[in-house]
């Protein structure tokens, strides 16, 4: 850890998305030992999710955010609540251009720009947009804890990243298992639900990269990220994880998350 420490942020930023990618694989790797999960278990792990982002969203960087922008020029609440809404917006454009199909859904309810791309393209374009936010989370985190801002520190930063590294299971999970399930190829299956992660490193680094050069943007950037990852929270990962016959498991589930991801912050940060 200390010679971990020692990294410049960039590289903190660019190691611990390449931990939160190599998770989603493990995930993907599911299809290796089975051809299929039962829905109340991928319910539960999607409820799981939603809970670890929407905690991170809160503790690991609107709450920081607001404390940084404490004692400037304008009220502590405005760029936390710019850079949230602002990240939802963001969110909000990609979603209407991205081609994508949520998880249980059919071929022709994929959203975006319409396009002849297979299924197996478009649920993992849908997972990606889980990622974009979730990178640029972890890669901002790293870059606040060089910054020496207050509510910033190092371990928050790799709190987070562990916390978003075990939601990302069920999301390679989410892609994986519904392809096998169809009849592609484990090696196919595999390589698709990990390629979903292959963005976080890029936002990660992009994010850490950003608050480095531009530190007065810092409250915003982190505002930012935890503005588009609700966005992504309430838009799909819950919505997928109440649609079938198990909403209040799914429902505890995400009780769960959220407490694990507050108790690595806290106890972490």
């Amino acid at each position: 850890m200390d010679s971990f420490m020692t990294l410049s942020p960039v590289l903190q930023a660019l190691l611990a998305t390449c931990f939160t990618w190599g998770v989603t694989a493990l995930g993907a790797a599911w299809v290796f030992l089975a051809r299929d999960v039962s829905r109340r278990v991928l319910d539960v792990m999607l409820g799981f999710a939603a809970g670890v982002m929407i905690a991170a969203s809160f503790w690991s960087l609107l709450a920081p955010a607001i404390q940084m922008a404490e004692g400037g020029l304008l009220p502590a609440w405005f760029p936390a609540v710019t850079g949230f809404l602002a990240g939802g917006i963001f969110l909000r454009g990609i979603d209407m251009v991205l081609p994508h199909l949520h998880l249980w859904a059919r071929s022709e309810e994929a959203e975006g720009i319409k396009t002849s791309w297979q299924k197996s393209v478009l649920l993992v374009l849908a997972i990606t947009l889980h990622n974009i936010p979730e990178g640029m989370a972890v890669g901002v985190a790293f870059g606040a804890a060089a910054s020496g801002y207050p509510g910033a520190g190092f371990a928050g930063a790799v709190a987070l990243a562990i916390g978003i590294g075990l939601q990302n299971f069920p999301e390679g999970m989410a892609v994986a298992v519904p392809l096998r399930r169809e009849g592609m190829s484990r090696i196919k299956s595999f390589w698709y639900g990990q390629l979903s992660g292959v963005v976080e490193p890029v936002a990660g680094v992009f994010g850490a990269f950003a608050v480095l050069v531009a530190q007065p943007l810092l409250p915003y950037a982190l505002s930012f990220a935890a503005g588009a990852m609700i966005f992504v929270v309430v838009e799909e990962v819950i919505p997928e994880s109440q649609n079938g016959k198990h909403a209040d498991l799914a429902t505890m589930g995400a009780m769960a998350g959220f407490a694990v991801m507050m108790l690595l912050d806290v106890a972490l940060g």
